[in-house]
């Protein structure tokens, strides 16, 4: 008989323990934010209150998170990376009332299976630390006694080793990073309580940095910047009847983004919901302008037997007993909140700054001829006056040093006891400044507010660098910016942080905190090497400078970082180290017992505000980039036209704190601005200055009464 022509049925066969391991970690860990995530709620499932990442290369190369947490018993250490094994959970009926991230056992076990993993890990009755190296899901060698903190460090290398195509189908290292960067973003802001750090591998600088016991809307400033921070509406919601409670924070109609984000937690799980996205998406669609956005953070809490969170190897999607009326709950709720909070709206607009196009009408009545000049395009100021306080310098100088003698910062720099001139001149002492001023080889005794009075014994710096950031500061400069600061007529404070001025027919709204850091930032670079110096009428010693900035929430200073002993004095060897060029470059003067003696000098008659000279200190030594000489100058300037910024005060203000600010900002600051600025072109767009007003648009709303 012939052989029948039709193809024999295959074996089925049992696939090796190997292969159905990798299959199943490909699908739990899916990219390093995956793996990032899990290994995230295993920290929170064991009470951290600090948890640090390091990445490199997205996390490809090397992922490792540390936290404090209850940390895992030797005897556990074994089967920790076996598929299955957990400590949450016993029986299938308490997946009813699961109360904590992690329940199936497989996230260790996934990653093992596809990298491979280092678990360092102490708990708080053990004298050491033990440390295990494991491979699909095995331990390489016995587990080692090692040194450790109380805790759990794990350390993923190599992800995707032995999985080439995914590896190669994942996206380029800095797209994975920005999703790790996402994750732990998001689990920040959730967890608030927490602190998060996340760093790439090797450098300084966190991406994200969040104190512990914070708040949600502080760490979303830190996080998403304090432009969404600051028009957020609390949504507090609860349904007896539907058994959940919803809490969160979205932005009012003030605020709209090209991209709907949304950080959803229920039961303080990270999930997605396209369905809860889209309906409360839809909400905002009457309130603010087409193809614009809201930020939302919510986090819901249903009662745990009406959720099913077996339904995603991720735990990224959840099914829950009555979906559409608790989304339609949540939206009713989104909506009151909006209605309330729409008492008042900002719109935005785009300034029509000087050297922009004119209308016609405009251009027939700013022309040279004979044509009338309607009361509505009349220029009733003069950019040149100045008011009678202008000229009372010393005046204001004292009463800026006495009103810095309150801040705490200023323990160490007290005013000077000569015993001379302690009465005259009203009674005031004329040493009461904090400082003393000796001017430098590149500063003369004069009251121009331009470089003119400096160009005779002015030191040239022909440093590649220095020369190529100021070429760079002149190529970007704004026209119409520059025209518009080169002929402004001050018109007042209104706070420390904002002033309003007058151009034309024009009124300004003024970041004066962003305006004057960018002015001190170029001085720094066009007067570079020739700076006077402010000595400070006490030395003060570096070593107490860190440890007040390092006290101060703005540091970021956590116990993974160290002792704070340690830290301050890194930070005196450091800087003392940078002397020499410190004191040449930036007249900043470092003595041999690490004391600091001088400030830089860099606008005539204005003092920085000393609250800020501890921060200043410890973030030279931690923030400028040391190792390149042009990113170094950089960083230092813009380190140091910070701290000479004018800004809010880090304390509470005294009672005469205006002195402190006001005069130096309206004659010192603002006459520096027409000629030490190059406005760049970013500062059109950035909202440092608004448009508030002008005249024509007045007359006409003044026409309709």
């Amino acid at each position: 008989m012939m052989a029948s022509s039709k193809s024999l049925p295959g074996t089925i066969r049992k696939l090796d323990e190997v292969v159905v391991n990798r299959i199943a970690a490909g699908e739990v860990i899916q990219r390093p934010a995956n793996a990032l995530k899990e290994m995230i709620e295993n920290c929170l499932d064991a009470k951290a209150t600090t948890i640090q990442v390091t990445v490199k290369q997205g996390g490809l190369k090397l992922l490792q998170i540390q936290d404090n947490g209850t940390g895992i018993r030797k005897e556990d250490m074994e089967i920790v990376c076996e598929r299955f094994t957990t400590s949450k959970l016993n029986t299938f009926d308490d997946l009813n009332n699961i109360a904590t991230y992690g329940f199936r056992g497989e996230a260790l076990a996934s990653i093992s299976h596809v990298a491979h993993v280092t678990i360092t890990t102490r708990t708080a009755d053990s004298k050491c630390a033990y440390r295990g190296h494991f491979i699909d899901g095995k331990l390489k060698e016995p587990v080692k006694p090692c040194a450790g903190n109380v805790g759990t460090q794990i350390t993923v290398e190599d992800l995707f080793y032995n999985i080439s195509t995914r590896r190669k189908a994942l996206k380029s290292p800095s797209e994975e990073h920005a999703k790790v960067i996402e994750v732990v973003s998001r689990y920040a802001v959730h967890n608030s309580k927490v602190g998060f750090t996340l760093k790439k591998h090797g450098e300084s600088n966190a991406d994200v940095r969040t104190p512990a016991n914070s708040t949600h809307v502080q760490n979303i400033r830190t996080i998403y910047g304090p432009s969404i921070a600051r028009e957020m509406v609390e949504v507090e919601h609860e349904d007896s009847k539907l058994s959940f409670k919803v809490h969160g924070f979205v932005t009012n109609a003030n605020y709209s983004m090209k991209k709907c984000t949304m950080l959803l937690f229920i039961n303080h799980r990270l999930v997605d919901s396209s369905a809860l996205r889209k309906s409360l998406d839809s909400v905002y669609q009457a309130y603010l302008p087409k193809n614009s956005h809201p930020f939302m953070y919510l986090s819901l809490e249903i009662a745990p037997q009406n959720v099913d969170v077996n339904v995603h190897p991720t735990k990224h999607e959840v099914h829950f007993l009555h979906e559409d009326a608790i989304i339609e709950s949540v939206q009713q709720a989104v909506e009151a909140k909006l209605l309330g909070s729409n008492s008042s709206r900002t719109f935005y607009t785009q300034a029509l700054l000087p050297g922009a196009s004119f209308t016609a009408d405009e251009k027939a009545s700013s022309s040279g001829s004979g044509d009338k000049t309607y009361a509505y395009h009349m220029v009733r100021t003069d950019s040149r006056e100045q008011k009678l306080d202008a000229f009372l310098v010393g005046t204001a100088n004292q009463s800026v040093g006495s009103s810095n003698q309150g801040s705490s910062a200023n323990q160490n720099v007290g005013s000077s006891n000569q015993g001379n001139n302690q009465e005259g001149n009203g009674g005031k002492s004329e040493d009461n400044s904090p400082m003393d001023v000796d001017v430098g080889p590149g500063q003369a005794c004069s009251s121009k507010p331009d470089n003119m009075a400096r160009t005779e014994t002015k030191r040239q710096i022909k440093l590649s660098s220095v020369l190529s950031l100021q070429q760079t500061l002149r190529d970007g400069v704004h026209k119409g910016l520059s025209e518009m600061f080169r002929n402004h007529k001050f018109v007042g404070c209104v706070n420390e942080e904002f002033s309003l001025m007058q151009h034309q027919t024009m009124l300004y709204l003024v970041n004066t905190t962003a305006v004057s850091k960018e002015l001190f930032y170029q001085i720094i670079l066009f007067d570079f090497g020739n700076f006077g110096n402010l000595r400070l009428s006490e030395p003060a010693p570096i070593y107490d400078l860190a440890m007040i900035a390092l006290d101060l929430e703005e540091s970021g200073w956590m116990e993974a970082d160290g002792p704070k002993e340690d830290l301050a004095n890194y930070i005196v060897d450091f800087l003392s180290s940078k002397r020499e060029m410190l004191e040449d470059y930036f007249s900043i003067e470092i003595d041999a017992d690490g004391n600091l003696r001088t400030v830089p000098m860099i606008l005539e008659n204005f003092e920085p505000d000393m609250d800020g000279l501890p921060m200043y200190i410890l973030r030279l030594a931690t923030e400028v980039d040391w190792d390149d000489e042009k990113r170094c100058f950089d960083s230092f300037a813009r380190e140091t036209s910070n701290f000479y910024s004018v800004k809010k005060s880090l304390f509470v203000p005294a009672e005469d704190s205006d002195n402190k600010w006001k005069w130096p900002t309206e004659h010192i600051v603002y006459p520096a601005l027409r000629t030490l600025l190059y406005p760049p072109s970013s500062m059109a767009q950035d909202s440092s200055i608004l448009q508030i007003a002008n005249l024509p648009d007045l007359y006409k709303v003044f026409e309709r009464c």
